[in-house]
Parts: structure tokens; C-alpha cells; sequence
């Protein structure tokens, strides 16, 4: 069905935009205007601004308590960080634009997109997802002094992350490492969204997307993948036996993905990459004190230690912006955690117990209200919104937001989601 206003159209371009800029942003930054690759660091928040200024004017922005209460948090936030925090209105402009411009560009794509759009940009997803799986096999195997493997601004340190047995984890075409992560742990969802409805996508895309999520999991070098695959995994066991229908197309992706493991064992590539992924995630388990110490300091994000310090802070906090690389290399001039490195810490350390908490709580409430809502699409036999759940729960609960492309990626996936939860437009 063709739109029937021309803004529709362009607002729909802008989410596109949005789209590609989130994924291609680490590409300008490194390799085609390393010059000015601190400007391109904000390059998504024009378009964030424009889509929700736009759905105001045109009367079609929800105010809702999250959005009103996030957009009071920015403005109160600026306020006491300039008054009694840290002082610095660029830092605090920085840590605000999270709560005025990106949580309501949220709504606005939801807004914007119906499920058709959702689908297609699943199917983008899996058409990319082999020439990113070629560019971090190129990552991986080549010296940091590489091209390919250039930093942000043209450093020639390189962007890759860590050293186990000599390999650095790879970024792909973002600016860090967790780039590369988020990006293939949307291809997840959408790669077990189009094995549940294979007659509505390219059946060499799925397969090719489907062998590319297999190899990058070692290649990434991150627990973090592999744990989000794992999620979404069982998130697709139980729509099997939630819904009964959907075992056959459950045991048929089954059945593809341990021969995908079967034939790529046999390549040395694959061997290599899951010897070092192996190593990495036997030495962190073993510093990080086990698979408890993972689960609960990575997917917990210290949740218990931020509440339970936050007594000893400022009431109002030590100022928006504070805990991001920008607010500590602007108030610094290094790269440093001056507040907490885990989402929950960072956000009670910039705004104080009160604001924090209450910002948490709103974060966590709208988190459960989507996966309420996607619980009643699934009983529905509507599988799409449970499954992009699967990942929007987390970057929605508690998803590092002071980190410009997982901001993005919370912010894009978070719209996909509340799109989801439509009805497909007609044909």
C-alpha cells in the first residue's frame, strides 16, 4: 500500500536514515572523514530530533509517562548539573540529549514504521550480514597496524579490543567492538523470525545470514553474543511449545543450524576463531568469578551495588553526562568510568538516588509493559514482537544509553519493537 501523505513518506526515509547511519556511523568515523569523526559522533541525533519534532507538529507524538517523565529527567538533569554538579553545559547537553531527543525518537519510530517496514528491515539485516561477516574474518585475521582494522579518527592503534592468543575482538564497521555485537544480535532475531516464516523472505538470504550469525559468534570474541543467541534461542523454544504449530518450522531450523556446526568444524577458520573464543571465555569466567560472577555483574549490570550505593551520592547526582566517555575526556581529557561502568551505577551516579531511581524504574516498567504486550501478539500466533523482545528487554531495562551505538541500537530496536506490536498493513 502506497502512503497517502508525502510527510509519511519522508518520515519513513528519516527512520531509514536513522537505520543506516546506525550501522555505517563507525565506518564514516574511521574511514572516509576520520577528520571529523567527533562531529559524526552525533550524526543520528538531527534525524532523532527532526522525526519527533515533526510527529508534534503534526499532532501525532504520544505523550506518554515515559516520554514526559524522561523528557523532565533531561531538563531537571541539565539544570542541577550545571547549578551543583560538574558545571560543564556541553557535558551536561550531552548526557541530556539521551532523555530530550533519543527516548521520544524511541516512540517516534514506533510511530512511524508498521510491521511491513519492521519485515523489510529484518530482511536488510540479512542481506548485510554476509559481507559484515567478510569484513571481521578480515579484522581478525589482520594486524591492528591494518587498514581494515583502523580506529576512530584514522587511529592507527587500531579498533579492536582485548588480546587473547594474539587476536583483538573485531568491530566490523563500528566504531567498538560492542557494535559488532548488537548488530548480529539483531540478525539473531530476525534470523529465528524468518525460520518460523520462511515463505515471506529469500530463502538464500536466511541461509546465508543464518551460516554468517554461526561464524561470527566465535569471531567476535564476545560472551555477550553468545549469550544473546543463547536468549533468543530459548525464547524460540518456548514459542514451540507455546504454540505447537511452530515446532516443525523449530526443528527444521534445529536441524540447519547443527549442520551449519557440523561442516564449519571442519574449516580451520572456524576451528581458530573458536579456539581463541573458548580461551576468552574461560579466563573472564575465571576473573569474573564463574558464570554466576558473568550473569550477574554483565546482565545484571551491578543493579544491587548501584542501588545499594547510592546513598553515599550527591541528591542530585555528580551531573548528567558525567559517566560517558565524552563528559570524562571534555572534563579530563581522558577516556575514564569517573562515574560507574555498569548502566545502572552510571545513572544514579550522574542524577542521584532520587532522579536515578526513578529514571530506572521507568525504564524497567516500560520493559515489562512491551513484553507484556508481545506475550499477547505470541498467543496470537504473532511471533515477530517475542522475539525482538528477546533482545529489546535488556538494551531497554538496562542498556548502556551513554554509549553513543548502544543508545542507537536500544533506540532502534526498542521502535522495531513497538512497530511490531501493529498489524500488517494490506497489500
Amino acid at each position: 500500500m502506497s502512503r497517502q501523505k508525502p510527510k509519511s513518506v519522508w518520515l519513513l526515509r528519516g527512520v531509514w536514515a536513522y537505520f543506516i547511519l546506525l550501522i555505517f556511523e563507525g565506518a564514516l568515523r574511521k574511514w572516509v572523514l576520520p577528520e571529523i569523526a567527533s562531529p559524526l559522533l552525533v550524526i543520528r541525533d538531527p534525524i532523532a530530533l527532526w522525526l519527533v519534532l515533526r510527529l508534534i507538529l503534526q499532532k501525532k507524538f504520544p505523550f506518554t509517562s515515559f516520554t514526559i517523565g524522561s523528557i523532565a529527567v533531561g531538563i531537571i538533569g541539565t539544570i542541577t548539573a550545571i547549578i551543583i554538579g560538574h558545571g560543564n553545559l556541553t557535558v551536561a547537553l550531552f548526557g541530556a540529549r539521551i532523555f530530550l531527543i533519543h527516548i521520544p525518537a524511541l516512540y517516534a519510530i514506533g510511530i512511524i514504521l508498521n510491521k511491513n517496514d519492521v519485515e523489510n528491515m529484518g530482511k536488510v539485516l540479512l542481506w548485510l550480514t554476509a559481507p559484515m561477516v567478510m569484513l571481521v574474518i578480515f579484522q581478525f585475521y589482520s594486524p591492528q597496524s591494518a587498514w581494515v582494522n583502523r580506529g576512530v579518527g584514522g587511529d592507527l592503534a587500531g579498533a579492536g579490543f582485548g588480546n587473547v592468543l594474539g587476536y583483538s575482538r573485531p568491530p566490523g564497521v563500528f566504531s567498538f567492538a560492542n557494535g559488532n555485537t548488537l548488530f548480529f544480535s539483531l540478525v539473531c532475531c530476525f534470523v529465528f523470525y524468518f525460520w518460523f516464516n520462511t515463505k515471506s523472505v529469500n530463502k538464500l538470504a536466511l541461509i546465508t545470514a543464518t551460516v554468517g550469525l554461526v561464524v561470527a559468534i566465535p569471531l567476535s570474541i564476545s560472551r555477550t553474543l553468545l549469550f544473546q543467541v543463547v536468549i533468543t534461542g530459548i525464547f524460540s523454544l518456548f514459542i514451540g511449545f507455546r504454540k505447537p504449530r511452530f515446532i516443525t518450522h523449530l526443528i527444521i531450523g534445529t536441524l540447519v543450524f547443527g549442520l551449519l556446526l557440523f561442516i564449519l568444524n571442519s574449516t580451520n577458520l572456524f576451528k581458530l576463531s573458536t579456539e581463541v573464543f573458548v580461551t576468552r571465555f574461560t579466563d573472564a569466567n575465571e576473573s569474573e568469578g564463574g558464570l554466576e560472577g558473568v550473569f550477574i555483574d554483565r546482565f545484571l549490570g551491578g543493579m544491587y551495588n548501584a542501588l545499594v550505593n547510592s546513598t553515599d551520592l550527591p541528591f542530585f547526582g555528580y551531573g548528567l553526562g558525567l559517566g560517558s566517555n565524552v563528559g570524562s575526556q571534555l572534563l579530563t581529557g581522558q577516556r575514564t568510568f569517573l562515574v560507574a561502568e555498569q548502566e545502572w551505577g552510571r545513572i544514579i551516579g550522574e542524577l542521584g538516588a532520587l532522579l536515578g531511581i526513578f529514571v530506572i524504574f521507568l525504564r524497567v516498567l516500560f520493559a515489562f509493559k512491551l513484553a507484556i504486550l508481545s506475550y499477547k501478539k505470541l498467543q496470537k500466533d504473532d511471533v515477530l514482537p517475542w522475539l525482538i523482545l528477546s533482545l529489546g528487554f535488556l538494551l531497554i531495562a538496562q542498556g548502556q544509553w551513554a554509549q553513543p551505538t548502544s543508545l542507537g541500537f536500544s533506540v532502534f530496536v526498542g521502535g522495531l519493537l513497538l512497530a511490531s506490536l501493529k498489524k500488517k498493513a494490506n497489500n
